[in-house]
């Protein structure tokens, strides 16, 4: 793809499902725990612990180009140490793909609505809207956002995986757009954004289930804890009238009817404008994976 180095916002395009096409993604099959799923050229077995059942294609799971297991780790001809990452294509956007210790690549699938209704949203919306996306990861949620027109704020713990978005901002041509990159623990950020009474039209949060952050005393993330403080003080930076939410959740126990209720508590004005559902991918075999939920505020 080249990139368009004129001013202003570009028109970019990004599926509302997840078949990616033959540079992008598809989920092959799942069952008995895994899920196998072909990233551009490589084929991934990988765990799914919400893929219960049996297989529907046994025969396709013969010979993966790379397979995690959390007692062996990465095997497989495309697992040496040298490997060197690969892309993949979502629309117009283009990601850098590597395993990770945790057996992720780097993208979560599974968002990829998620991200063309943010995309939608900001486009709808019109200007330059401020939006804070937090747990942020590698960054396909800020270019989805910042493609459509968007000022980001990118809040992620990790440096590597800052530096990992910042890659996917360059391959994507929008490493021009406003966007912050930041290197912080999500709380302590949110925290000085409110004494600082900086203010946000938009935010995006993937919190995972537990993490070790950089609060200070040493206390660590958990979900079930802290996202419902957080939430609170998400509201606080986007004031009475959010342009939108976005909350998902990849944690059992975390299904749509639970981050709803999280939403209202948090954002009780919009209380009948939530939609929610399940974050869930239909594979080639006709199986069925659901990898987590969300729920969406959006101003109308």
């Amino acid at each position: 793809m080249t990139a368009d180095t004129s001013p202003g916002p570009r028109r970019f395009s990004l599926p509302h499902h997840v078949e990616m096409g033959d540079d992008g993604y598809e989920l092959l099959d799942a069952g008995d725990g895994r899920r196998l799923e072909r990233f551009g050229g490589l084929v991934v077995d990988r765990p799914a612990p919400m893929a219960d059942g049996a297989p529907r294609d046994p025969s396709a799971w013969a010979d993966p180009d790379l397979c995690f297991d959390k007692y062996v780790g990465w095997s497989g001809p495309a697992a040496g140490g040298d490997r060197e990452p690969w892309v993949v294509e979502e629309g117009d956007l283009r990601f850098e793909l590597s395993p990770t210790e945790t057996g992720q690549v780097g993208l979560f699938p599974e968002q990829a609505a998620n991200r063309a209704w943010v995309h939608d949203a900001v486009n709808r919306l019109g200007g330059i809207p401020r939006v804070l996306n937090l747990f942020a990861y590698t960054g396909a949620m800020t270019l989805a956002t910042a493609a459509a027109g968007a000022s980001v704020t990118h809040v992620d713990a990790s440096r590597p995986t800052v530096a990992w978005a910042r890659r996917n901002a360059e391959l994507s041509g929008l490493d021009d757009r406003p966007v912050r990159w930041i290197v912080d623990d999500v709380e302590t950020f949110v925290a000085r954004e409110q004494r600082r009474k900086r203010d946000y039209d938009a935010v995006i949060l993937d919190p995972p289930s537990y993490g070790h952050g950089r609060r200070s005393g040493g206390v660590g993330w958990r979900l079930d804890e802290r996202l419902n403080g957080l939430l609170g003080r998400c509201a606080d930076v986007t004031g009475d009238d959010p342009a939108f939410v976005v909350l998902t959740a990849h944690t059992p126990g975390f299904g749509p009817d639970r981050l709803a209720a999280d939403l209202a508590r948090a954002f009780g004005k919009f209380e009948h404008e939530i939609e929610a559902g399940v974050l869930g991918i239909r594979a080639r075999s006709g199986a069925h994976l659901r990898l987590g939920a969300y729920a969406r505020i959006i101003r109308e």
